[in-house]
């Protein structure tokens, strides 16, 4: 089931998730924040898996180089 809800974001760039979208998050959760132009996609850290965590780390030095040259 999809849930569907909307924040805003503060001036400090912080950003309040749903109470009805929190689930069973608590206070100090880690959340991995990925954006590719107009998503933002939020997804518990806790959940990755070894093999993901490896290909956004990829990800993250490829558009570093890319950046860089």
């Amino acid at each position: 089931m999809i849930n569907i809800d909307v924040t805003r974001m503060s001036s400090k760039g912080q950003i309040v998730i749903p109470s009805s979208m929190r689930g069973d998050l608590k206070e100090g959760d880690e959340i991995l924040i990925i954006k590719d132009e107009d998503r933002i996609i939020l997804k518990r850290a806790d959940k990755l898996t070894e093999e993901m965590k490896e290909d956004l780390e990829f990800a993250k030095r490829t558009e570093e180089a890319y950046k860089r040259h």
